[in-house]
């Protein structure tokens, strides 16, 4: 089931869009969502930051009572949440800032039907491809479930392995890097970067011929050799994502 949030501070704007939302699910009766309200976004940046609540689509307005969705979904991204976005505004002045927070589409209301359901139905195709996936890993006498979209990197430290999690915090587990990948292997965000790394291409921000800059802050140097595979990789991967 998808997790829709509707984030608006009037009442009257969330009564629309969750009535639109409701007009879509009639026609897509295989398509399972269910809608959160917020009129406080700061309820929302909560719950996601104590992971109370994981949504996959946020409908957001740009003015809020005391700050702006754009500002909201910086907060979203840095948390490592990469749920899509859609804008639902009085204005199109936001609109190039909207998209450098990785926004998906930007509306101006009132926001029509034949607008927002082929823009739904192509979110719901892409990310009906990319279901949340969890791994299970076990530290010492602990298992965690980890969401795979939340691994940034997994490194090699001698007898053990780390994996490096979006929300700041590591585990370090006893198992083989190739266990590993074979664990990962049937998803292919995440590759191997010499014999010390595997890596998610979702929690890449730049590479370079010397080095990847992760969305966490860390850097991963390359070893000799692994650059031109890995440029293949990253730009193979966003290229299929594309179509």
């Amino acid at each position: 089931m998808y997790q829709i949030a509707l984030c608006d501070d009037e009442t009257e704007e969330l009564d629309k869009a969750e009535k639109i939302l409701g007009t879509y699910r009639k026609h897509h009766k295989t398509c399972d969502f269910s809608i959160q309200r917020f009129t406080d976004a700061e309820e929302m940046l909560q719950k996601v930051l104590k992971n109370e609540y994981a949504p996959d689509l946020v409908f957001m307005d740009i003015f809020l009572s005391g700050r702006l969705g754009i500002d909201v979904v910086k907060e979203l991204r840095k948390m490592g949440n990469g749920c899509w976005i859609i804008f639902v505004t009085t204005s199109t002045e936001y609109a190039l800032e909207a998209f450098r927070v990785e926004a998906h589409q930007y509306f101006v209301k009132p926001v029509m039907e034949k607008e927002l359901f082929p823009v739904l139905d192509k979110l719901f195709e892409k990310t009906g491809r990319r279901q949340k996936k969890y791994l299970s890993l076990q530290t010492g006498s602990r298992i965690h479930k980890v969401l795979m979209q939340d691994i940034v990197f997994c490194e090699a430290q001698k007898k053990s392995q780390c994996f490096y999690l979006a929300d700041g915090s590591q585990l370090e587990v006893r198992m083989t890097m190739a266990k590993i990948y074979d664990l990962l292997a049937g998803s292919p965000e995440f590759v191997k970067v010499g014999i010390s790394y595997i890596i998610n291409l979702d929690h890449v921000d730049s590479l370079n011929t010397r080095e990847l800059q992760m969305d966490n802050g860390e850097k991963i140097y390359l070893p000799r050799g692994s650059y031109h595979p890995l440029r293949e990789s990253y730009f193979g991967y966003y290229c299929e994502e594309e179509n």
